[in-house]
């Protein structure tokens, strides 16, 4: 079965034929940018409105009206822009690829799995997961790119003391998965998430017929970088050891480093990811742009 190629419709109740949803309404608005609880917030006055009308379903100028109450004129003025871009997205009839890049412990996974719930996607892989598939396929003999870590070259690999080029072997290797699902994607017009620290700026070849958003997210304070491995280290429940990372910093921030070097050189958006948030909402953002200039065309 095929993902449909158009994101969910916006949630204004009545046409579709489903009632008003408080709960679709405030996902709609979360996806926009809206803080979590501004949207429920909104949403309910919505609810409230129609109630207090009779009415099944709500239209944009109203919804504006009421989102200038709720959230004050320019931040009401603002969600409702996006909103309209977030509709702009449905209108296109082309799957997504959304591709979030960046270092060893800069947040990539959080990021992407969020945006893809705010847009409705349920495909979500990484980098790492396509390189573990490749594992069980090809020895060390045959690939021994693929064995070692992104960021710790072994001492009897030919790029051994070389971090920056021991990571772009593996990257041009796991490039050949990274192709295939892709690929699978736009034969069967699914919109999907693929994060991971194998998408290099420059080297992923062009791909047509799907809108295509790269962005690289990163973290520019040395401290705050430590900070998320001590994060990561406590809810995985120690499967990723912070020491590991730490140990590790150095390599890690020079492959950081390399990469934000080339996404300037390929005008790949960089994210600082210093608050979670806004970076969310910067990546959002990066999308429904996307996809108002591809419908305007």
């Amino acid at each position: 079965m095929t993902e449909p190629r158009r994101a969910p419709p916006l949630p204004l109740g009545g046409d579709d034929g489903l009632p008003y949803s408080r709960g679709l309404m405030a996902r709609a608005l979360m996806a926009t940018g809206v803080p979590a609880m501004r949207a429920y917030e909104l949403a309910l006055r919505v609810q409230s409105d129609l109630n207090d009308r009779g009415q099944q379903a709500v239209d944009l100028d109203r919804l504006e009206e009421l989102a200038r109450d709720v959230l004050g004129e320019g931040e009401g003025t603002q969600a409702m822009r996006r909103l309209r871009r977030y509709e702009a997205l449905r209108h296109l009839d082309l799957p997504l690829i959304l591709l979030v890049g960046g270092a060893t412990g800069t947040g990539k996974s959080t990021v992407a799995t969020e945006v893809a719930y705010r847009l409705g996607i349920t495909r979500v892989t990484s980098t790492d997961f396509v390189r573990q598939t490749m594992r069980a396929c090809l020895t060390h003999d045959f690939m021994p790119s693929i064995h070692y870590s992104s960021f710790k070259v072994p001492v009897e690999h030919e790029f051994a003391g070389d971090v920056v080029g021991g990571f772009l072997e593996q990257s041009r290797n796991v490039l050949i998965g990274i192709r295939a699902v892709i690929e699978r994607a736009l034969e069967e017009g699914w919109s999907v998430v693929l994060e991971g620290v194998h998408l290099v700026p420059g080297m992923l070849p062009p791909v047509e017929g799907a809108l295509v958003v790269h962005c690289l997210l990163a973290i520019e304070e040395e401290a705050m970088h430590e900070a998320h491995f001590w994060v990561r280290d406590a809810s995985s429940d120690g499967v990723r050891p912070v020491e590991k990372y730490l140990e590790a910093l150095p390599a890690i921030r020079q492959i950081q480093e390399f990469l934000v070097s080339q996404a300037r050189l390929c005008n790949v958006p960089v994210v600082e990811n210093g608050n979670i948030e806004l970076s969310i909402g910067t990546v959002m953002e990066l999308v429904l742009s996307g996809a108002e200039r591809l419908v305007r065309v």
